[in-house]
């Protein structure tokens, strides 16, 4: 029986692993926990989520709703342990953290295909091998990499606090989702005063430093807070904290910060859109600001942390196999992909790839009509030397032939092209599959 590695046991790589071993591959899945931590991880379990515990949108007129659509029709093993450990978040999909991790794991260990080796990687793997060690990739494996590959990237991510439900005024505080899709967030609205209050004394608040070598390039979708505050007095009234949808008392507040549950109890919420780089004093003082979070007990402070990616378009095929090195395959956020889902969706092509490549069989190739695709070939191609880390977007997708004006509509008619051409790859891969085991 053929046997391959997947180093990394994040969520691109225990989607790797799974695929492969649910198609009867031994998989050997290395992970250097709990030997050893990055500065961003505090559990032991695999698929820990480092940052928000939203997966975002689950509406398929959505891009990265329709991307876990297309995941769950190919056996994903991240959304189905997504879907199980849901926590309520209107029409997005958050899970209970520490659940969902435990869930992954558990799984994981419990496949008889599946072997787990502590430790940690110092160099690429031989083939057949899938390297999903993420984006806080560093030390002797990294160093090996730029050394084969070429300098290796990076830009900086950062992770919202997480405060007690228990510790909230909730005397301040309402419970809705916006346009009266249920209730599922707590609001903390602001006036006009109290909003500018905090806002001047977020743009004056002392950040960690970075240190001299380190260029402080940040992904657009994942700014810190008070970063974002810097381009303009009321740039956070028009983003996070707009007040579109929540009313209080029948009038809009001026602005509202949200906060979203973040296990299935409801005793932890997180900071909905509040990553941020503040030291760990200056965010005790300014968000205690925010009505209702006056005496908020913080569970865990927000981090900034360094985000190291690959050039893919020089380097990857849209399998995320390596260019030249048949059998190796890279996943995750190391390729560029950006977002829990994303990364999620590169492990499974990549394992899927990997399956088909110790079978003999040609690569599969979902096309830039699908949103697991076309992500691929962003990575595989887009934007050469300026190549950023890229959520899934319809943009990504290769345009309807006609013209449909309304947006949702044309969403909704992509989505159908989408999730059919899904339907056909895996109706061609399971008789393929199934050719090549008779």
């Amino acid at each position: 029986m053929n046997k391959t590695l997947v180093v990394g046991a994040g969520l691109a790589g225990c989607e790797a692993a799974w695929q492969l071993a649910e198609r009867g591959f031994l998989v050997t899945l290395t992970e250097q926990k709990p030997r050893r931590r990055t500065p961003a991880h505090k559990s032991d379990d695999f698929a820990e989520l480092v940052c928000s515990n939203s997966l975002r949108s689950d509406r398929l007129e959505n891009a990265v709703g329709l991307l876990k659509e297309e995941m769950r029709r190919l056996g994903s093993l991240i959304l189905s342990c997504a879907d199980e450990t849901r926590v309520p978040a209107g029409g997005a999909l958050a899970v209970d953290r520490e659940g969902f991790a435990a869930l992954v794991t558990r799984r994981i260990r419990g496949h008889k295909n599946i072997e787990i080796a502590e430790g940690e990687a110092t160099c690429l793997p031989e083939a057949p091998a899938i390297i999903a060690t993420g984006p806080l990739t560093d030390g002797p494996l990294a160093q090996d990499i730029e050394r084969q590959l070429g300098q290796a990237l990076h830009f900086y991510d950062a992770a919202a606090p997480i405060v007690t439900a228990e510790s909230l005024d909730h005397s301040k505080v309402f419970a809705a989702s916006r346009y009266g899709r249920g209730a599922d967030y707590l609001n903390c609205p602001m006036t006009r005063e109290e909003y500018f209050a905090f806002w001047q004394a977020l743009v004056e608040a002392q950040t960690v430093p970075l240190a001299a070598f380190e260029t402080p390039r940040v992904f657009e979708g994942c700014l810190p807070v008070e970063t974002l505050a810097k381009r303009g007095e009321k740039t956070l009234a028009f983003g996070p904290l707009k007040p579109v949808g929540l009313e209080v008392d029948g009038r809009r507040p001026f602005a509202v910060v949200q906060l979203r549950r973040d296990n299935a109890p409801g005793s932890l919420y997180n900071l909905v859109g509040f990553q941020t780089n503040l030291t760990f004093p200056e965010q005790r003082r300014v968000f205690s600001m925010i009505p209702g979070l006056e005496k908020a007990e913080f569970a865990r402070y927000g981090v900034m942390h360094r985000n190291t990616f690959l050039p893919s378009p020089q380097l990857l095929n849209h399998d995320y196999s390596l260019r030249g090195r048949q059998g190796l395959y890279f996943a995750g956020q190391l390729t560029g992909v950006e977002g829990y889902v994303e990364s999620a969706a590169s492990g499974l092509v990549a394992g899927l790839a990997m399956a088909r490549y110790l079978r003999g069989q040609p690569p599969v190739d979902f096309t830039r009509q699908t949103a697991i695709g076309a992500l691929a070939h962003y990575v595989s191609s887009g934007n050469g030397l300026d190549f950023q880390p890229m959520n899934v977007a319809f943009g990504l997708l290769e345009p309807l032939s006609g013209r449909v004006k309304n947006k949702r509509e044309r969403n909704l008619t992509l989505a159908e092209r989408a999730l059919n051409i899904v339907k056909e790859k895996q109706t061609l891969m399971n008789k393929e599959d199934s050719n090549d085991i008779l």
